[in-house]
This record gives structure tokens, sequence and C-alpha cells, in this order.
């Protein structure tokens, strides 16, 4: 390709680039404040507690108690096979079962040989982990706290960062393929074990594609700025 075409191809590039942010300066100005403040770093959560339909997985530390038997009772944690270690016991299943399945089948291998009706309660005292990645000021690993919501999560994170879409999320629940768009509020649930991801906005998608060939991304960057 001669000099002249190459030329025209940097100009035109330059053009679309100059025409997306004026656009994207205009709409913005035009916008309600967005989501991005979260600079408090209280996180307001309610207390732990497993609800009914609630299913255990690898990294969730439970309390087990057995009533009238102290020395059976405790806390112990899921394995990364899913599994828990009793006394007595032994090795048992825990990942995929509810409160109440558990602690079913706890009473029922204990009235098998060791106990006379075992009455059996089961909480969650930690919560395995979820991830938030993307466009956040501190991805990665966080603990999970009971009911926290999309909002919480972001602010646990640091924030959204100013390529961030602020408005939806993406979230990979443990054990699926796929990820699932929800919307950052607080009404929408992040689960234990989610994978949540923050994604660029479209004019910084654009931007990202463009600068390599026009050098464009500085100034689409002090365009956009507050």
């Amino acid at each position: 390709m001669g000099r002249s075409k190459t030329a025209a191809l940097r100009r035109c590039a330059l053009a679309g680039a100059s025409l997306l942010v004026g656009l994207t300066v205009s709409a913005r100005a035009d916008d309600p404040p967005p989501l991005k403040g979260f600079e408090s770093d209280t996180v307001v959560v309610t207390a732990q507690r497993t609800s009914n339909d609630y299913r255990f997985g690898p990294g969730d530390k439970l309390r087990v108690t057995v009533y009238g038997e102290e020395d059976l009772s405790g806390e112990f944690q899921i394995d990364s096979a899913g599994f828990i270690r009793l006394p007595l016991i032994g090795q048992m299943k825990a990942a995929g079962a509810t409160a109440h399945e558990l602690e079913t089948q706890v009473a029922q291998t204990l009235d098998d040989g060791y106990l006379a009706d075992a009455r059996v309660a089961i909480e969650v005292t930690t919560y395995r982990p979820f991830y938030i990645i993307g466009q956040i000021s501190k991805p990665g690993e966080y603990p999970y706290v009971s009911n926290m919501s999309a909002i919480n999560a972001v602010a646990l994170a640091g924030g959204f960062t100013e390529k961030a879409t602020d408005s939806t999320l993406y979230v990979r629940h443990e054990g699926e393929t796929e990820e699932h768009e929800i919307t950052v509020d607080e009404m929408t649930r992040i689960e234990p074990g989610d994978v949540v991801r923050v994604p660029e906005t479209t004019f910084w998608r654009v931007v990202d594609v463009l600068a390599p060939l026009t050098g464009f991304g500085f100034v689409a960057a002090q365009a956009v700025a507050p």
C-alpha cells in the first residue's frame, strides 16, 4: 500500500475517532451521575445466615452442632473435592447439599450404630469467596457475605474504573460455563463462587481498537476525563 493510501486511512481513522469522542462527550454531559463513586470503604451487608435453598460448595466452612454431643460438634471446612470430615462419621459428601439435606444425612448416619435419635443443626460460618474481574479498581478474590448485592461487590473491589460500564455486569455462577447479564443495583444478588466481570463501555472498546492505528488513546482519555 502506498504512502498516500496509508495517510488517507490514518486520516479517516482519526476523523472517525474524533467524531466518536465528540458524541460521547456530548452524551455524557446529559447523563445522570454514574455509580462510579463508591469512595466509601464501608460495605453494608446483613448478618450471615444460611438460607433454606443455599447449596454448600468447596471452601464453605460449616458449624455442625450435634445436640448433647459436644465432642461431635465443631467447625469443619468442605474440601476442594466437596467432602467434609466429621468425628465418628469420617468423610462425607457435602457439596451440593442444602443445610437441611446435610443435617438429615448426618443424623441418619449417627443413628446407624452411634447414637439414638441424633439431632443435628448445620449453618455456614464462612462462605467460599467470589471473584470480580474486568474494569474494576481492585480485581481479585473476595470473601463473600450473606445477601451480597451487585453494588456491595463493586464497592468491595474499590469501584469501577473510568472505562467501566456501570449499569450492568456479567456473572458466571459456579459450575456453569456461560455468563449472565445482571443489573447493578441493591436487588441483584451475588452468590458464593460467582465470577463477576465488569465490561468496558462501547466507547472504550472502539478506542482500544483504534489506538494502535491512530495513537488516539491518550487524546480520548483526556476528552472524557471529568
